[in-house]
């Protein structure tokens, strides 16, 4: 709150192939999270297409916003400020949305906030559980970014370590390609795990020596390759079917899984947290879940893991870290330019 008046903080997202809009009061209350996804549109192409995504925001952006409003049953008028995602993304997407939120606070007198899209999913945390103990760790892991951030204060992260090559959710994506299942791969291989047997495949954990905390999936991927294809034979026909290829996807998916839970305890144990949070699509993945509750050591922290909703990309998140912006001055100019890179790495504070 500001002076006692409740924040009421319009969130937009389009970094990426998400048309996303929320209203969020005081930092955490979600009063509507509304997003479109093209998953439809790109499957033809198993990736997303930038032109083709910037066509549908520019399509969808204000009736999503419209929508989000209305589900608050607030007014632009009744708003706080305006958070938008302008970095990191698909400059094409991240315009759209800035020219979207720009208008509004323009026309209505608003704050600009200016949110860094893998800082809101490092937050989510906060979101979800306003009362998170800090320090925390907090995972970021979906199609484009997979890292591990210390959440010292709101607003405040140091990142511990982050992909070499690809992200998790682009490792899923690929390994779904080679299988013959559909886009987007982290559900489809998720899906076919289900029936499979997780160790009927010897399938990689590259942990990239003792003590990193860096992330590498591509040679899970190659693994993959081989076993279905080895190198010298001809390539087969038809993808696996049936119980091999349950077994191939639950093979591959709890190797990536396993990844990810060896580096969350090394860092844990590296690092004095009290709670740990996930956030970005892989963050919605079941088995992960599951791993991370059954973890001895990392169950023993604080264990924050977000609705479904707020896991892929929202608006809700991006209006979350806009009121701690806005709560420390951190307002953007108009000219907020898009990016398409992260912030850099190390030590990080929310700004424009």
């Amino acid at each position: 709150m500001l002076g006692g008046v409740s924040e009421l903080i319009l969130g937009i997202e389009t970094s990426c192939d998400e048309t996303a809009a929320a209203v969020v009061e005081n930092g955490h209350v979600v009063r509507s999270n509304v997003v479109h996804s093209q998953i439809a549109l790109h499957a033809r192409w198993r990736g997303v297409v930038p032109e083709v995504a910037s066509r549908s925001h520019t399509e969808r952006i204000l009736p999503i916003v419209e929508q989000a409003l209305a589900d608050a049953g607030v007014t632009p008028a009744e708003l706080t400020a305006v958070a938008v995602t302008h970095r990191p993304g698909m400059v094409g997407c991240l315009l759209v949305g800035l020219a979207a939120a720009k208008a509004l606070a323009w026309r209505f007198g608003l704050p600009l906030l200016g949110v860094d899209h893998v800082q809101a999913h490092v937050h989510t945390g906060l979101l979800a559980d306003p009362d998170m103990p800090l320090p925390a760790l907090a995972l970021v892991a979906s199609g484009g970014h997979t890292a591990m951030y210390l959440l010292q204060a709101p607003g405040e992260t140091t990142r511990l370590g982050t992909t070499r090559d690809d992200a998790a959710g682009e490792a899923l994506d690929k390994g779904a390609s080679l299988l013959g299942l559909p886009y987007p791969g982290g559900p489809s291989i998720e899906r076919a795990a289900r029936t499979g047997d997780r160790r009927a495949f010897d399938l990689p954990r590259t942990l990239l020596g003792p003590d990193s905390l860096d992330f590498s999936f591509s040679g899970l991927k190659t693994a993959l390759l081989y076993t279905l294809r080895p190198q010298g034979a001809p390539e087969p026909a038809d993808p696996p079917t049936g119980q091999q290829l349950a077994d191939l996807a639950a093979s591959y998916q709890e190797a990536l899984v396993d990844v990810l839970i060896q580096k969350l305890r090394r860092a844990a144990a590296r690092h004095p947290v009290q709670s740990l949070c996930i956030g970005g699509g892989v963050a919605r993945n079941l088995r992960l879940r599951e791993r991370l509750a059954g973890d001895d050591q990392l169950g023993a922290l604080r264990l924050v893991l977000p609705d479904l909703s707020l896991c892929a990309d929202n608006g809700a998140m991006i209006a979350s870290l806009g009121a701690v912006a806005l709560r420390q001055g951190r307002v953007s100019p108009l000219d907020l330019d898009a990016v398409a890179t992260p912030l850099a790495g190390g030590k990080a504070k929310v700004r424009p």
